[in-house]
């Protein structure tokens, strides 16, 4: 008997430090939220998300970490259940106005907010037809860093663009032929995406290319999901571009520049 007395305390204290880890996920920033990029370091961090006139509410976490075309977005799973859209959720990013966006795997939007800044509850319309807020609360977040105008340039380039799948050109209008270039209108490479199926298809310059990043390249195929063209390297590698004025430009603009426009 005096052993089971002893013991029952000790139980009853490991059960206790058992869920306190769970709560003290959400108290400080996620980590690498120190070396992320001004624009994300206001977001980053837990939120609650509730549905507008429901008994429904999460709390979801902001994270720094890369995955896919943006960020890692975590939540327990059993929100899923609550909130059938987060099923849908799997990266996060940020808009040019400083504002989260929920994204599913092919980057496409699934939950965009708007509001009045990055310290106010946001709204969202969700595809289900219901009203989303996503507030701060009170968690804390990790300040800007101090940055010239020169780097905070720099970081806005190295964000992936968020895409409306929805406007981009259809994946049967790509096959072609193309003018390939680092600069506005001065051809280096000409280019010829062949037919492709929902895998992609073949890729080749037409002739020779002067352009020596780009036979390193050397582009043997392409693939196009949710308004994002890849042009994938012989050996494997992939570069994005993303579809503006008329032409396809290399996204995340950094590193030496690539243009391609479509000919007649």
């Amino acid at each position: 008997m005096a052993g089971r007395r002893l013991r029952l305390p000790l139980v009853a204290a490991g059960l206790c430090l058992s869920l306190a880890p769970a709560g003290a996920q959400t108290t400080m920033p996620p980590r690498g939220a120190d070396q992320a990029p001004d624009a994300l370091r206001p977001l980053l961090g837990a939120w609650d998300l509730e549905a507008v006139d429901q008994p429904r509410r999460c709390t979801i976490i902001l994270g720094a970490e890369t995955a896919g075309g943006g960020r890692q977005v975590r939540f327990p799973a059993t929100c899923r259940r609550a909130m059938p859209i987060l099923a849908e959720v799997s990266t996060w990013t940020v808009t040019a106005k400083g504002l989260p966006v929920l994204a599913d795997a092919q980057g496409k939007i699934v939950l965009g907010f708007d509001g009045s800044g990055q310290t106010a509850v946001l709204q969202a319309k969700g595809g289900d037809g219901r009203d989303y807020r996503l507030d701060p609360k009170s968690y804390p977040r990790s300040a800007k860093s101090a940055a010239t105008a020169a780097t905070q340039a720099a970081s806005a380039a190295q964000r992936p663009t968020i895409v409306d799948s929805g406007r981009a050109p259809a994946a049967d209008t790509l096959p072609g032929r193309y003018s390939v270039m680092r600069q506005q209108n001065r051809e280096a490479c000409r280019l010829v995406l062949g037919p492709g199926s929902a895998a992609g298809g073949r890729a080749a310059f037409e002739g020779s290319c002067q352009d020596t990043g780009l036979t390193i390249f050397d582009p043997a195929g392409w693939r196009y999901s949710a308004g994002r063209l890849s042009l994938v390297a012989r050996k494997g590698h992939t570069t994005d571009l993303v579809f503006e004025n008329g032409q396809w430009r290399k996204d995340p603009a950094v590193g030496a520049p690539l243009l391609m426009r479509k000919l007649p």
